[in-house]
């Protein structure tokens, strides 16, 4: 049996009523806010309770004063009372990420793991800096089963806060779930290394020693130090009747000796291990870290009525004595403020401060293709850009000159040769959807994260079909529409790559870079014609957009062998960005083809 960690987070700031307060509102709700606030932080539950009840009927739409209310109720042990509270919070404010917190935890105290996962994930979406979120969605993956996902998670943590030792904790109990008592006996070992009054890590290290690694000698020495701890640990007695069994069971073999005990696998405290070997990018933080953020002062909560703590995680094995009982390591609740964030997108990158979702723009790189050669190889045998900075996008290589050693074909008799026929091509077949309908944001952003973690795994194909669970899951999710039209177009899959762009240019018709792609996808799916309308609505809002002259006048040049229109837009990229990294190719192609 080993020892979980779990918290809970009071929610968002109580200021929120001074500010209503000092501008003029009326005066009962605030002041009832302000009363509980600080009946909170007494430790007076029930009592709190009452006041953050009056402060959210009069307050109706503040939904700091409904997660308040929550707060108060779910360590007054009302925890119907309690997730009615927070769902109300969340109606009033979708983006207040406290209340997505404590209603995980919630739900994380009674067991109620999917649902649990999902407000964490929500969370760690709002606020991917903070180190306790990610604790929370491991705990919650971790009794789900997915320890691959938790493992993640603490490794997050371990990646934001070096030397966590709760994050060192849960990956020993992922391990372990994972039968590898080697390696979890090893993280244990990092966790109390990094924090010695650690109570759980040093209780589940001695456990697995014992059980797992079955060496009594260096178990009995691990739950001796576990005994000494301060203050004494809840089940003292029970762990100190293991250690005295251990103690007997040991003495007669140190009196005969008769053979050396049976060589263990030794484990290392001295130096914490690597979290895992999977990979998780640390995202990019816009702020500080949680760690260098001003933290407010830490709510001291005396209750006489605690909250319910979790069942820890089991592991039943034949042990050759009992295991002690597991240890929750209380942890202190603290009040964060209210400032969401912005959505985080896989894909898209924000483009400017005031549009923080908007994507990134990107021409999708599509794998094993070779790429085409240049001017310089039709005419020496050479590409002369070998030398040159490659360019990321795939639509900016040009049709090269014609070579200059080839002989110039006699002009055939009159109509002794057929002319060539113009190019043909099939037309797209447009869905025109309306805006997609609302749907459920909360577990879209479960599957959203999934979608990510593939992705940074550089798993395609299972990161493309989280993608589309959560655009099918809240179609009118931009992000989750255009990442399904970016995987399916890396994939080559146009039929539902088309579509999925048609699905987010309906949400955002603005979007140049949805448009942007979607034009590359129709090229790509044999639809010139289609493609070059979409370049040409591009330049018809924004006429000095390079990317979109550049792509239409290869697409004029390469397919539709329009060399006017092509000349057109190679001219035109030439006077937006004269030193454009095809400048002189582009140049070699004008002079080839005059007018």
């Amino acid at each position: 049996m080993f020892a979980k960690i779990f918290s809970v987070r009071p929610g968002a700031v109580g200021v929120v009523g001074l500010v209503l307060l000092l501008a003029g509102c009326t005066p009962t709700g605030p002041r009832a806010f302000l009363k509980g606030k600080k009946l909170l932080d007494q430790g007076d539950f029930a009592a709190a309770a009452a006041q953050f009840k009056t402060a959210a009927t009069v307050l109706v739409t503040n939904a700091a004063a409904w997660n308040y209310y929550g707060v108060s109720l779910q360590h007054a042990g009302l925890p119907d009372e309690a997730a009615t509270a927070y769902a109300r919070a969340l109606e009033c404010n979708r983006d207040l990420v406290e209340a997505h917190f404590n209603l995980g935890s919630l739900w994380l105290e009674q067991n109620k793991l999917d649902a649990a996962r999902t407000e964490f994930t929500a969370y760690t979406l709002h606020r991917n800096n903070d180190p306790a979120g990610w604790l929370k969605l491991g705990s919650a993956e971790l009794k789900l089963g997915e320890t691959v996902l938790a493992e993640k998670c603490y490794s997050t943590v371990l990646a934001l806060r070096p030397a966590d030792p709760e994050a060192y904790n849960g990956l020993g109990l992922a391990r372990i779930q994972r039968g590898k008592p080697h390696d979890a006996a090893e993280f244990f070992a990092a966790a109390v290394s990094a924090h010695p009054d650690f109570a759980p890590a040093r209780l589940n290290l001695a456990t697995t020693v014992q059980q797992y690694l079955h060496d009594n000698r260096a178990a009995l020495e691990d739950y001796r130090a576990y005994l000494r701890l301060t203050p004494r640990p809840a089940n003292w007695d029970e762990v100190n009747a293991i250690a005295t069994s251990l103690e007997q069971s040991l003495a007669p073999v140190v009196a005969a000796a008769p053979t050396p005990p049976p060589v263990v696998a030794p484990v290392v405290r001295t130096s914490p291990p690597a979290p895992v070997a999977v990979r998780v990018a640390r995202p990019a933080p816009t702020e500080p870290v949680a760690e260098a953020r001003p933290q407010p002062k830490p709510v001291v909560l005396n209750s006489p009525r605690p909250a319910p703590t979790p069942k820890p995680v089991v592991v039943r094995t034949a042990p050759p004595t009992p295991v002690p009982a597991p240890v929750v390591a209380a942890v202190p609740t603290q009040v964060v403020k209210v400032q969401p964030d912005a959505w985080i997108v896989t894909t898209p990158k924000p483009a400017t401060e005031t549009s923080p979702v908007t994507p990134e723009s990107i021409e999708v790189p599509m794998p094993d293709q070779p790429p085409k050669p240049g001017f310089w190889h039709k005419v020496f045998g050479s590409n002369k850009g070998d030398n040159m900075a490659p360019t990321k996008n795939i639509e900016q290589t040009l049709t090269p000159l014609p070579a200059a050693s080839e002989p110039a074909a006699p002009a055939p008799e009159k109509n002794f040769y057929p002319p060539p026929p113009p190019p043909t091509f099939t037309r797209y077949q447009y869905i025109s959807p309306p805006v997609p309908r609302v749907g459920d944001r909360i577990p879209a952003s479960g599957a959203f994260t999934k979608a990510r973690i593939y992705e940074q795994d550089e798993k395609w194909t299972e990161a493309l079909q989280w993608y589309q669970q959560a655009a099918d899951m809240d179609p009118s999710w931009f992000e989750a529409q255009y990442n399904t039209g970016v995987l399916a177009h890396r994939l080559r899959n146009y039929p539902l790559a088309l579509p999925s762009y048609e699905n987010a240019l309906a949400i955002r018709p603005d979007s140049v870079d949805a448009r942007y792609n979607f034009a590359l996808a129709l090229k790509a799916a044999g639809h010139a014609p289609d493609a070059a309308d979409e370049l040409q609505k591009i330049l018809a809002a924004h006429p000095d957009e390079v990317r979109a002259h550049l792509a239409l006048a290869n697409l004029y040049a390469q397919t539709l062998r329009d060399v006017p229109q092509a000349r057109t837009h190679y001219l035109k990229v030439l006077e937006l960005e004269p030193d454009n990294a095809q400048a002189s190719d582009i140049r070699f192609w004008l002079s080839a083809n005059p007018q």
